[in-house]
């Protein structure tokens, strides 16, 4: 072995890379996306859960109360409601994470402190919404002698998983991830396989469109998404008895959705690389956000709002709300509009401009 030669080869290598631009930003561009979103944007610590309260009391001690558990900065209260039942209607559109119940006796219970003064009910189909709802239920609530010992001054109602069972909160987010991971791999490469066998140039010299070369792209992996939602529900419930609460029709109209949204963001990559491989490192750098800041992995409500603001605009955030209200809290279609519009939106803006580009690909 000649050093020579050796030095040769490692020079042309760094060469090749810094031509290959893509490549060079991967490799400065994901350590410092990871060090960003675990060191910023990542917070285990929840907080601000949006809540609704019932204040059957109403007495200065009832408001007091409450603000001092607001004052936890673990709730925001966004919301008043006279019934617990409404309390429920809330939880089901996924508008609040948590309610607050104060029965019209709270003065007798805090005074006998032999029965729970506050019933806090959660939200089951969110683990991080568990896990904040342990925070406050060792809040200790002032009684009529300073504060009670007695018995737990509040008590936790899990709408939803009361057995806390992991499955079920994994399953539906794990829908919307094995898409993501595959379905928008698969599609960012297909546009490049064409050029780099040659078959564009036979595309452009026939009457083909633009909109009819995406969509022959994308429907043939509408049929492979629906077949991978098939796929992850029936062992869902076969192996971890996984339940879908709401209409199967609602599941899998939402999911063609999704499928579609992450479609259209793998033909749009596809647009832009130049080869396969590099195809594969822009879908790979778009599963990054999308896992750690949809709320699949780590709590959306305990991050900072700027990280928050970003994750709307990626569609897994908003599959999940609709996978786990429709699976888990029987929630209609129509109760989840924000997040199917958000979607609808997303997967309009990426086919317009995935088209775009085609067209001057084929001009």
């Amino acid at each position: 072995m000649k050093a020579q030669r050796l030095l040769a080869i490692v020079l042309k290598e760094l060469r090749q890379l810094r031509r290959d631009r893509l490549t060079f930003a991967m490799i400065v561009g994901i350590p410092v996306m990871q060090l960003v979103l675990f060191g910023y944007a990542i917070n285990l610590d929840v907080r601000h859960l949006q809540a609704v309260v019932v204040d059957e009391a109403d007495t200065a001690r009832s408001r007091e109360l409450v603000a001092q558990l607001e004052a936890t900065q673990v709730i925001d209260v966004a919301a008043r409601a006279a019934s617990p039942g409404e309390v429920e209607t809330l939880l089901r559109r996924g508008e609040v994470d948590v309610g607050l119940v104060l029965p019209d006796d709270l003065e007798t219970r805090l005074e006998r402190g032999d029965r729970p003064a506050v019933q806090l009910i959660v939200d089951g189909a969110d683990p991080a919404v568990q896990a904040a709802a342990r925070q406050l239920v060792r809040f200790p609530v002032p009684d009529a002698a300073g504060w009670t010992a007695r018995v737990e001054p509040i008590e936790t109602v899990n709408f939803y998983n009361p057995e806390r069972r992991a499955p079920i909160n994994t399953v539906p987010g794990l829908i919307g991830v094995i898409l993501t991971m595959t379905l928008v791999l698969f599609t960012a490469i297909a546009l490049v396989r064409e050029r780099e066998n040659g078959n564009l140039e036979m595309l452009i010299a026939t009457p083909v469109t633009p909109w009819e070369l995406t969509l022959g792209k994308v429907l043939p992996f509408v049929g492979i998404g629906l077949v991978q939602v098939t796929v992850v529900l029936g062992l869902g419930r076969g192996l971890f008895d996984v339940p879908v609460r709401g209409s199967l029709l609602d599941l899998y109209l939402a999911s063609l959705l999704f499928i579609l949204a992450s479609l259209s963001l793998g033909i749009f990559l596809s647009t832009l690389a130049r080869s396969q491989f590099q195809a594969m490192q822009m879908a790979i750098f778009t599963f990054l956000p999308q896992i750690l800041l949809s709320g699949f992995m780590f709590p959306f409500a305990g991050m900072p709002l700027a990280a928050r603001w970003f994750a709307e605009l990626l569609p897994l955030t908003h599959f999940l709300r609709l996978v786990r209200g429709i699976m888990l809290r029987d929630a209609a279609l129509l109760e989840l509009w924000p997040a199917l519009a958000a979607l609808a939106v997303f997967t309009a803006i990426l086919l317009v401009m995935a088209v775009g580009r085609m067209h001057k690909r084929l001009d």
